[in-house]
């Protein structure tokens, strides 16, 4: 009998648009791996993914046969040592809960179904779960620490070039074809992590916890505060802090980006900035989608920008801005604090209409070096035609 490890979406998935518009919530970075790249490495096997139908192509379920055993396991939420033994302890038609939640769930073969058909076992600790965008980046301090732990045990870091200045050496991990030179490093308030083929040019202020992931960048001069993460292919300019970049993303020049989250192939003009506390510090309210209601996300919320959206240059995005799935904000005003997706324009945006849409995305990953699929293109048609209908 074979272990198959599915990570499925819940109802909740749409709190947390506009990343889930694209994508579902275990291809969610926080931390230095997606949530699925957490569980696959501490099961030491592989996952999919069960998600809405237009997904599913992208990102698809692995196949099924009826004598395999099938563990179900809550995508929003992060592992730890005591969650992957309980639901390695699980057998089949044994579901576990935490209060009313739905943790995991194991059955034989995919006749199935999510909810109350299981013998019920009861989790008596705690989780870390994505329930809101603004999650991400508040759990990214944590996740980031424990996903250093796990890619770096026993392993020896590349040595760290001599130019750069040093402290805190034992949390600093180089891999092999990292390139770091001139620097200063800060190991001491967390771990640094530059992995295969990352760059950190000449005269960057790195504060741990910091993860450049496989060909992120940081520009000359770069201030990194800390629980700072840049997906692959990622580049980072300026002043950051408490952000997380998922992929083929670009912050390349001057101007603050904190307490904040961008998708894959977002870009941000030279000189934009967000504003992640307000004057009188209190509570940020931020639009929730979903709900069609703004929420509190804390004393500290940035900006909150989906998939292929872009800003020109000297944007200032307000505390708590949501933007959503390719969108083109420019202009000299502040844009609304959300921004529908496929949106055009500043300060009052206009429909940025579906094929100048595909063809400015293809442009930008043609840019990065990669294309624009049939299977990503019709993922954003899926959306446009959702949030325009």
């Amino acid at each position: 009998m074979e272990r198959r490890y599915i990570l499925f979406d819940t109802p909740a998935r749409d709190l947390l648009y506009p990343f889930t518009h694209t994508r579902p919530v275990a291809a969610i970075r926080v931390g230095i791996l997606t949530i699925k790249e957490k569980w696959e490495r501490w099961l030491h096997a592989s996952a999919s993914f069960l998600t809405l139908p237009y997904l599913q192509e992208k990102f698809p379920l692995q196949s099924i046969h009826a004598e395999d055993q099938c563990v179900l396991i809550n995508g929003h939420i992060l592992p730890d040592t005591s969650l992957v033994a309980a639901i390695n302890a699980l057998e089949t038609g044994q579901e576990l809960y935490m209060d009313n939640v739905l943790l995991a769930k194991v059955v034989l073969g995919n006749d199935w179904q999510l909810y109350g058909s299981g013998h019920r076992v009861n989790y008596q600790e705690s989780v870390q779960q994505l329930t809101y965008p603004w999650d991400i980046f508040r759990l990214n301090d944590g996740a980031l620490r424990q996903d250093f732990s796990l890619l770096t045990a026993g392993r020896t870091s590349a040595p760290v070039p001599a130019s750069n200045q040093v402290s805190g050496a034992e949390n600093i991990f180089l891999e092999a074809g990292a390139v770091v030179e001139h620097s200063i490093l800060n190991g001491k308030t967390g771990p640094i992590y530059i992995a295969k083929g990352a760059e950190v040019m000449e005269g960057c202020l790195i504060r741990g916890p910091l993860a450049l992931c496989e060909g992120a960048m940081l520009k000359m001069g770069t201030k990194i505060y800390g629980a700072t993460t840049l997906g692959p292919g990622s580049v980072g300019g300026g002043e950051i802090k408490n952000v997380v970049m998922f992929g083929y993303s670009n912050k390349g020049h001057d101007g603050y980006l904190g307490d904040a989250v961008l998708g894959e192939w977002c870009n941000l003009g030279g000189n934009t900035t967000n504003s992640n506390l307000k004057n009188n510090a209190s509570t940020v309210r931020v639009w929730v989608e979903a709900r069609k209601e703004a929420i509190p996300a804390g004393t500290k919320c940035g900006l909150i920008m989906g998939d292929f959206s872009r800003s020109g240059i000297g944007t200032m995005f307000n505390t708590g801005t949501v933007i959503g799935v390719s969108c083109n904000i420019f202009g000299g005003e502040f844009p609304p604090k959300f921004v529908p997706s496929f949106s055009w324009g500043g300060a009052a945006p206009e429909v940025y209409r579906e094929q100048e849409a595909l063809r400015d995305a293809r442009q930008w990953m043609q840019f990065k070096g990669q294309q624009l699929g049939d299977v990503e293109e019709r993922v954003l048609k899926a959306v446009y035609a959702a949030v325009k209908s």
